[in-house]
């Protein structure tokens, strides 16, 4: 056949897309993304106690652990190159009120975690959160007054968080309440308080979705929620308002934006950082993680494969990085690779 032209040629005008697919190393050579551990944020679950270690049952691999514990697998963390963890606890019942009053103390759970891993573990980013939900007795990211999550009273309480979570190291603050108005009011605080660079990772657009309940489990509010979060959350029909969502944290001073979920979500995290150009973040949630864990379980999937699918759909839709429970797979897979 050489010399000639078949007829396959003919109708494709000699354009072979099949010749940058043929071999591994042509592959890796005009890969357009890549997965790599400086991607990564692994999200820690934390419980009181010491050398405690608890399986989550509906998250296959991933522990509730005690701050001693969680110190040796940030260490670990470190050394694969995992940039940052976000923390959040699991705290007493007793210490859960309706105003979720024990986020203002400077020696809870999540504050105490931040010293301990600031301290041991330096070379590593902490995040938290500075949502009300796992400190609430009703399981609402709010405060609740007479059935409603009231916005502004709970914007205050968030704010002052944030500045006792950046006394205690944190580096990033990482709003995942909705309320209106969060990210000017914290940027104030912080700003207010000293803390200049310490950074505000916004969820800037976190849907009320079906795909949270394994996480609920974690931090202790799945049998305490009482209603749905639709009235602070967005609509998951919603697109084009997560944009405005996410416009009006750019307004009030976020560093970062986050979609969550994730993989549902990828023409949000496309849209905001096409229209911003800030840092973009998805959160691959506890039920997405959950799914693929329990297909593979079942030998339904390759769940390392997945796994690794997931992540590139990601950085392919503009992800700056990911939060996923999967950070330290991956990160060994990588290693392993080398």
């Amino acid at each position: 056949m050489t010399g000639k032209t078949s007829i396959v040629d003919e109708i494709t005008g000699r354009r072979r897309m099949r010749r940058n697919r043929k071999a591994d190393w042509t592959r890796r050579m005009v890969r357009e993304n890549r997965v790599t551990v400086d991607d990564l944020i692994w999200p820690v679950f934390i419980v009181p106690g010491t050398n405690v270690v608890e399986p989550i049952s509906a998250m296959p691999g991933v522990n509730r652990m005690s701050i001693d514990r969680l110190v040796e697998a940030a260490k670990e963390a470190a050394d694969l190159g995992i940039p940052s963890i976000a923390t959040f606890p699991n705290i007493d019942m007793s210490l859960r009120d309706l105003t979720g009053s024990n986020i203002l103390a400077a020696d809870n759970l999540i504050n105490e975690a931040t010293r301990a891993l600031k301290k041991a573990v330096p070379q590593i980013g902490v995040i938290t959160d500075v949502a009300l939900d796992p400190f609430t007795s009703h399981g609402h990211d709010g405060i609740l007054r007479e059935g409603v999550i009231v916005n502004d009273e709970t914007v205050e309480q968030v704010a002052r968080a944030a500045v006792i979570q950046a006394d205690a190291g944190s580096d990033i603050i990482s709003p995942s309440e909705m309320m209106d108005g969060r990210i000017g009011a914290i940027r104030r605080a912080l700003d207010g308080a000293g803390h200049q660079d310490v950074g505000i990772m916004s969820y800037a657009t976190k849907f009320a979705s079906a795909f949270y309940g394994p996480y609920r489990d974690a931090i202790g509010t799945g049998g305490l929620l009482k209603g749905d979060k639709k009235t602070y959350y967005i609509d998951p029909a919603n697109g084009t308002e997560a944009v405005r969502d996410a416009a009006l944290d750019v307004e009030e001073g976020a560093d970062m934006l986050m979609v969550k979920p994730g993989l549902p979500y990828l023409d949000i995290c496309w849209r905001i950082k096409e229209a911003f150009g800030l840092p973009v973040f998805a959160y691959q949630v506890s039920g997405e993680y959950a799914q693929i864990k329990a297909a593979a379980m079942n030998g339904w999937i390759d769940g390392d494969a997945a796994m690794m699918e997931t992540l590139l759909a990601f950085k392919r839709a503009g992800c700056d990085g990911i939060l996923t429970y999967f950070a330290m797979d991956v990160a060994r897979s990588l290693a392993a690779r080398g």
